[in-house]
């Protein structure tokens, strides 16, 4: 069952999720003004507050509405009601797939959040939506990452390499895809 009726993620035991609003791009560029958040995403570099006001979060609230269910959404820290980043199930062009995404204020790193929300969002896209599959990428070299993804249930897929025009550092070691399918999720619960 959905969190509030409206198609957001249950609550977790020390995250809630919220649908994002225009009121946050405060929050989100803060978070991207983080080198060390942004490190295996842009190199360091942080997303100017025109992309994010102008550009992210209109398209961002169109996709509520164009795949109920699926998303971006603030998650808040259910004791204090802060802000500690995102969680996203952002949709396939036909909405039966999502990839699995999320972005962390980094005091909040090391506690075991990212595992707990990705998890939320996973039974979320399979028991809810009712997704074909849910997928991530990760840079190769980001370790914590890809055992956020492992430790939510998705399994690695691939290695595979793209060119950039402005590459970061770890980008010659490529980039890995995780995946979970609808039938692999039914066959864990099973279990």
């Amino acid at each position: 069952m959905d969190g509030d009726g409206a198609g957001v993620p249950a609550a977790t035991e020390r995250l809630r999720l919220r649908r994002l609003t225009v009121t946050d791009v405060d929050a989100l560029v803060e978070l991207d003004s983080d080198p060390e958040v942004m490190r295996f995403l842009t190199g360091g570099v942080a997303t100017p507050r025109a992309t994010v006001r102008d550009e992210q979060v209109p398209r961002l609230l169109a996709e509520y509405d164009r795949h109920p269910g699926l998303g971006r959404w603030a998650a808040l820290d259910r004791a204090t009601g802060e802000f500690v980043g995102w969680f996203a199930l952002d949709p396939s062009a036909d909405g039966g797939e999502a990839e699995l995404g999320y972005r962390l204020r980094r005091p909040t790193w090391g506690r075991g959040l990212a595992t707990e929300g990705s998890r939320a969002l996973v039974r979320h896209a399979f028991d809810v939506v009712g997704v074909r599959r849910v997928w991530a990428e990760t840079m190769s070299v980001n370790d914590r990452s890809r055992r956020v993804l492992a430790k939510a249930g998705l399994r690695y897929v691939r290695t595979f390499h793209l060119e950039w025009d402005d590459p970061i550092p770890g980008t010659e070691h490529g980039e890995v895809e995780y995946e979970l399918s609808a039938r692999e999720w039914a066959a864990a619960q099973d279990r």
